[in-house]
């Protein structure tokens, strides 16, 4: 390991409370009648002036927000729910589980995240291995994956619906509620027992379990990280403390809940009391943003990508001066947000040429006000996590005034670990400590971590907990990268995908893949592959959008996407992108053979995982005729 000089950051934070639930009751207690949450309903079918699928935006204050979770706290008690005991939630990111997972950490119950398109198998195993003993399914389909495991599950005695169904199940050996009825039970409960949930509160401890996060991993069964109440303690006020979050902000909540990243949020969200709209509907987000309006936002970096091919495939569609336009634009971006960054850097001055100001403010006219407009018209910064950012495309919205704040962290370390802060971003890092967290850089490149917010071991698990953290805290993430000037964190990549060609030089794919994706417009994922070959290849799945709009243009109207992707003068079109690629590279990071894949990768047929991350094993397997075709006839060395 490296020496004590190299570690940076601070492993205490001040004044945290002893969990999140403490948190919320203070949050409750010091703005009651502030809006807390928003969410979408459907309008009343019967209406007279309602549209089919209409909806509306409704608020929770922080005061009715706290009825509703005490009384499924409440609820949770009278079912007899005690303390730590597993309570799981599987369902989509809506106000609901928000209020289900407070409602678990104030009965003192630990929350175990499913995602709800995991299937039946992983699911009944998450379930068993937590011993969780209730679960909220978001409906039927959550709950049928429970039953069809149900000899698996002894500890599982009930599940809650979300949404009720038009009939109520009744499976075999399992009570059966409606959300609205635990609620109302708990209401009752608590006309009984008054101060059961502040009672509850009170006992808890800050090394509690509070949550089983299960890791979707590229290879065998999910490990689930413990998480205690006090990393998501720290978390709240970590974030709050930094200046990510403010009192004032309207943050747009759509990420997986389920995943550590959105999880964390919820927590800074309490700490400083901001509003959070919240809407898990992927394709509601372009939607959304408009009547929102938000400040904030969080999203993983495969969002920003699809926006930019989105907006670079309707300048070409436009074609003629338009494109040439946005061409131009989109170059004056770049250039004005990394000289405005170096310059910052060097001189602590956001200062840019005079010439290139002018450029900038002519394109903004042109064309970043209209993106910022599409963002909502208000957005402060844009967290992005969960996988690498290609530096050209936060380079390009940093230029557009829709500034990236790319962080780090891991479901081991409550998410929060890292972060740009708004007035320093420095794009190609992943920015400086949290408060209260330590960051220390192994003789091998590997990064460690250390503070409140890293997990407590895997669950029932000591020999894959001992393999990565150490008896004085330090976790170790897997992660190359670097400190730089000032403290800024930079991630290299994965330890574990970097690899070394038959010649003996290292390869960090994901620094190739983040190059293409900023080259090239028309790709969705990209997998390089060259792991003890003499030379790389790339499987590239495109972006089937974008693809079909060129296609129109390019007189293959009428073809099917994978019949679009398969053709002669697709391969030719990302032949060209790939050269390009090339030209940016070390000879032996070169991009020798490619192959064009018949359809995108998903999370369904289990390529990627559901925070988007490719599993390069799975990808590899799934292609390998593919890749053994790419590598025919080469002498390997």
């Amino acid at each position: 390991m490296s020496s004590a000089q190299s570690v940076i950051g601070s492993d205490k934070i001040a004044g945290r409370p002893a969990s999140v639930a403490h948190l919320f009751l203070s949050r409750v207690k010091a703005t009651p009648d502030a809006e807390a949450y928003r969410f979408p309903v459907p309008v009343d079918e019967h209406a007279a002036d309602s549209a089919p699928g209409a909806e509306q935006w409704r608020s929770l204050s922080w005061a009715q927000t706290a009825v509703r979770v005490q009384n499924i706290a409440a609820g949770l008690m009278s079912l007899g729910i005690e303390a730590e005991d597993r309570v799981a939630i599987a369902s989509s990111t809506r106000i609901e589980w928000i209020l289900t997972d407070l409602g678990n950490m104030c009965a003192g119950a630990a929350t175990t995240t499913v995602y709800p398109s995991t299937n039946a198998d992983e699911t009944g195993f998450i379930l068993a291995n937590s011993g969780s003993k209730a679960l909220f399914a978001e409906n039927a389909a959550q709950l049928a994956k429970a039953v069809g495991q149900r000899d698996q599950l002894p500890a599982l005695a009930t599940v809650i619906l979300i949404d009720a169904p038009a009939e109520r199940p009744e499976p075999e050996g399992l009570t059966v509620l409606t959300l609205a009825e635990l609620e109302e039970r708990g209401a009752a409960h608590l006309k009984e027992h008054p101060d059961a949930v502040r009672d509850a509160v009170d006992a808890l401890d800050p090394e509690q379990l509070a949550t089983l996060i299960y890791t979707s991993g590229t290879t065998g069964r999910p490990k689930g990280v413990r998480l205690v109440h006090d990393c998501w303690a720290y978390e709240g006020i970590a974030q709050q403390e930094s200046g990510l979050l403010r009192a004032d902000d309207v943050q747009f909540m759509w990420l997986p809940l389920s995943h550590v990243f959105g999880k964390t949020l919820i927590s800074g969200q309490i700490a400083t009391g901001h509003v959070m709209a919240v809407d898990g509907r992927v394709d509601r987000i372009i939607h959304n943003l408009p009547l929102i309006k938000p400040t904030l936002m969080a999203s993983a970096p495969r969002i920003f990508e699809k926006v930019y091919n989105g907006i670079a495939g309707r300048a070409r569609a436009e074609g003629g001066a338009k494109y040439k336009i946005f061409l131009w634009a989109a170059k004056v971006a770049r250039d004005y947000a990394r000289t405005a960054q170096a310059n910052r850097i060097a001189t602590g001055r956001d200062s840019v040429p005079l010439a290139l100001s002018i450029q900038h403010a002519i394109a903004d006219k042109l064309v970043y006000a209209k993106i910022r407009t599409a963002f909502g018209g208000r957005l402060r910064g844009s967290v992005s996590g969960s996988a690498a950012l290609a530096p050209e495309i936060g380079y390009f919205f940093m230029g557009a005034g829709v500034p990236i704040l790319e962080g780090y962290g891991l479901s081991e370390t409550s998410a929060g670990s890292a972060v740009n802060p708004a007035e320093d971003v420095r794009i190609g890092t992943v920015g400086l400590p949290l408060p209260g967290t330590e960051v220390r850089i192994a003789e091998d490149g590997e990064i460690l971590l250390r503070g409140p917010g890293v997990m407590r071991g895997y669950h029932e698990d000591p020999e894959r907990t001992a393999e990565v953290l150490e008896a004085d805290g330090w976790f170790h993430t897997g992660d190359i990268g670097e400190l730089g000037p000032g403290g800024y964190l930079r991630i290299t990549d994965r330890k574990k995908d970097m690899f070394k060609t038959s010649g003996g030089k290292y390869v960090a794919p994901s620094e190739v893949e983040g190059k293409f994706k900023a080259l090239c417009p028309f790709v969705s994922n990209i997998l390089v592959i060259g792991n003890g070959r003499n030379y790389c290849t790339a499987l590239i799945a495109l972006d089937e959008p974008v693809i079909m709009q060129w296609a129109a243009e390019h007189g293959q109207s009428g073809r099917s996407y994978a019949e679009v992707v398969g053709s002669p003068e697709a391969n030719t079109l990302i032949e060209g992108f790939v050269k390009k690629l090339n030209g940016e590279l070390q000879r032996w990071q070169t991009i020798k053979k490619f192959a064009i894949l018949p359809r995108d990768l998903d999370v369904e047929h289990g390529e990627l995982t559901p925070s988007l991350k490719i599993k390069r094993p799975v990808v590899e397997r799934t292609y390998a005729e593919a890749v053994t075709e790419m590598y025919a006839g080469a002498n390997e060395a």
